[in-house]
C-alpha cells in the first residue's frame, strides 16, 4: 500500500512541477528560439534570424527544428481524413519534378502559415529551412513504431516520415514530428510537449522506432524482424539511455509460473521501478542485482500478468513487451 501511495504521490508532484520540467529540457539554443516570433512574414525571414544568431551548423539545424517543434503542431484531423493523392500530368522529367516540387512547396507554406501540418508538412519545412541556411538535408519515408499492438507485427508499411541532415561531416537522424508532441488516447487529443530527443538521434534507438523504406541507412542493412519484433521503447528510455538488455525480443512466449530475466542498463535498486498488473496495480521489482551498469531482475509470469507488460521508471514508461502464454 505504501508503495502504491508512493507512486500517486509522485504523479501528483510531476504535475505541478511540469513546467519546471520543461523548461530542464531546453538547453541554450531552445531557450534563444523560444523568445522567437511564433510568426514571421515568410520562411526567409526565420531563416535570416537564425543564420545571423548562430554560428555552427548544429546549431542552425537545433534551432529549426525547435522552432518548427514549438510552434507547429500535428494536424490529427488531417491525419483521419488525408487529402486525396496529388494526380498531374506531365510532359516530361524535368516537368514532373517541378510541378512535384510546386506541390511540396504548397505543403510546407502552409504549414509555416497555418501552424498545422502531418509528418509530410514537418519534414518538408525542416528541409526547407535547412537549405536557407546551406545545410544538406533530405526526407526519409518508412515505418513508425508507438503502439504495444505494434509489437509483433508481421510487416511494414510507409506511414511515415522523418529528415536527415548532414552536419559536420555526419547525417544526423531527426524526427520534428515527433518533437513537438504525442497523442494523448486517453483525452483523444495530441498534446503539445517539445521534446529534444529526436534531434540527433543515436541511430539504435532511433531504429529501434523508425524503419526506411530502403530498409537500410548509410548503406548499413537494417533488421527488419528485429523492428518488428523487437520491444516497445520511449522517449524516456532513449533520454535515459535505457538500453534494454536482455530479453533481445519483444515477444515473450511463457508457460505459467515461468521466470524470465530482464536487464536494463542505467536502472539502479534506489530507484522506483515496477510495472503494472492487470488491474493496473504496481508490482515493484524485487529482489534484482546491479551488474555491469545495468539492473538485472526476472518476473514470475502468471495469470495476474496480461497481454503485454511495461517496465516504469518513476511515472514514465520504459519498455513494453508482447506476452503469450503457451
Amino acid at each position: 500500500m505504501k508503495f502504491i501511495q508512493f507512486v500517486f504521490a509522485f504523479i501528483f508532484f510531476n504535475a505541478i512541477s511540469l513546467h519546471l520540467t520543461y523548461s530542464q529540457k531546453l538547453n541554450a539554443v531552445d531557450a534563444i528560439v523560444l523568445k522567437y516570433p511564433k510568426n514571421f512574414d515568410n520562411t526567409e525571414e526565420l531563416a535570416e534570424k537564425i543564420d545571423k544568431d548562430f554560428n555552427s551548423d548544429y546549431d542552425k539545424a537545433r534551432a529549426i527544428y525547435s522552432w518548427i517543434a514549438f510552434n507547429i503542431k500535428y494536424d490529427y484531423a488531417a491525419f483521419l481524413n488525408p487529402p486525396q493523392a496529388m494526380r498531374f500530368s506531365y510532359r516530361n522529367e524535368a516537368e514532373k519534378q517541378k510541378k512535384i516540387q510546386e506541390f511540396n512547396n504548397q505543403i510546407l507554406q502552409k504549414a509555416f502559415r497555418s501552424k498545422k501540418a502531418v509528418c509530410e508538412g514537418f519534414t518538408l519545412l525542416f528541409q526547407h529551412l535547412t537549405a536557407l541556411v546551406e545545410i544538406k538535408s533530405e526526407i526519409i519515408r518508412g515505418d513508425s513504431k508507438t503502439r504495444l499492438a505494434d509489437i509483433g507485427r508481421k510487416s511494414t508499411s510507409s506511414n511515415h516520415a522523418w529528415n536527415i541532415a548532414l552536419i559536420d561531416g555526419k547525417w544526423r537522424l531527426i524526427d520534428v514530428t515527433w518533437g513537438q508532441g504525442y497523442y494523448d488516447g486517453n483525452k483523444g487529443r495530441m498534446v503539445k510537449d517539445f521534446d529534444p530527443v529526436y534531434f540527433d538521434t543515436e541511430p539504435d534507438y532511433f531504429f529501434a522506432k523508425h524503419f526506411p523504406d530502403s530498409g537500410s541507412f548509410l548503406n548499413r542493412k537494417l533488421n527488419k524482424d528485429e523492428f518488428l519484433n523487437g520491444p516497445l521503447i520511449y522517449n524516456k528510455t532513449i533520454t535515459g539511455d535505457y538500453k534494454i538488455i536482455t530479453p533481445e525480443s519483444g515477444i515473450i512466449e511463457v508457460n505459467n509460473g515461468d521466470k524470465i530475466t530482464f536487464a536494463i542498463k542505467n536502472i539502479s535498486k534506489s530507484d522506483t521501478f515496477y510495472y503494472l498488473n492487470k488491474k493496473n496495480q504496481p508490482v515493484r521489482i524485487v529482489n534484482s542485482k546491479e551488474k555491469r551498469g545495468s539492473l538485472e531482475f526476472q518476473v514470475t509470469f502468471d495469470n495476474t500478468i496480461g497481454n503485454h507488460i511495461t517496465f516504469y521508471l518513476d511515472t514514465n514508461s520504459i519498455a513494453s513487451f508482447k506476452v503469450i502464454q503457451k
